[in-house]
C-alpha cells in the first residue's frame, strides 16, 4: 500500500470509530425525544414517544362540547403534527453525524473503481397518514387503466 492509501484508511477509520461511539450517543438522546401538541383549543393534549407512538392523552373538562368525529379527527391530526415534530428533533440530532460522516474519505475516493457505498443504500419509503380505509391509502387508488377492466382476450385476437 502506497503512503497516501494507508493515510486515508487511518483517517476512515478513526473516522468510523468516531461515528460509531456519536451514533451510541444520538441513539441514547433520541430516544427520549418526546413531542406534546394541544388541539382543539386546548381541550386535547397528545404526547408521542420518538417513534411517534402515543404515550399520553389528556382531555379538557369541556372535551364533551366537541362531538366524536371532532374528537377523533383533531386526535389524529395531534399525534401526527406530533410525531413530525419528534422527527424533526430526531433530524437535527442527526445532522452533526452525517455532516462529519460526509467529510470523511469515501472508499471510492481511495480505490479506483470502487463503488460509493451511501448510493447503495435504500431510501425509506413514505408511510400514509391517511386511514386505510381512505381512497388516499395506497393500494386503494384506482389506476384509470384498472378502472375499465381487463382487456377483453377475444377482442385483443379480432
Amino acid at each position: 500500500m502506497n503512503e497516501r492509501l494507508q493515510e486515508d484508511m487511518a483517517t476512515m477509520l478513526s473516522g468510523l470509530s468516531h461515528q460509531m461511539r456519536s451514533i451510541a450517543e444520538v441513539q441514547k438522546k433520541r430516544s427520549l425525544l418526546t413531542a406534546t401538541v394541544l388541539a382543539e383549543e386546548k381541550r386535547i393534549e397528545v404526547t408521542v414517544n420518538a417513534d411517534g407512538l402515543l404515550i399520553d392523552t389528556k382531555f379538557a373538562d369541556d372535551i364533551l362540547d366537541l362531538t366524536m368525529d371532532e374528537i377523533a379527527v383533531a386526535i389524529t391530526k395531534a399525534v401526527q403534527d406530533a410525531a413530525a415534530q419528534v422527527q424533526k428533533k430526531a433530524r437535527e440530532l442527526m445532522d452533526p453525524l452525517l455532516a462529519h460522516r460526509d467529510s470523511l474519505p469515501k472508499l471510492s475516493e481511495m480505490i479506483e473503481g470502487a463503488p460509493d457505498l451511501a448510493g447503495l443504500i435504500p431510501q425509506p419509503v413514505e408511510t400514509p397518514t391517511v386511514s386505510p380505509d381512505s381512497p388516499d391509502w395506497p393500494g386503494n387508488k384506482r389506476d384509470v387503466h384498472e378502472e375499465s377492466g381487463p382487456a377483453s382476450v377475444v377482442a385483443d385476437r379480432d
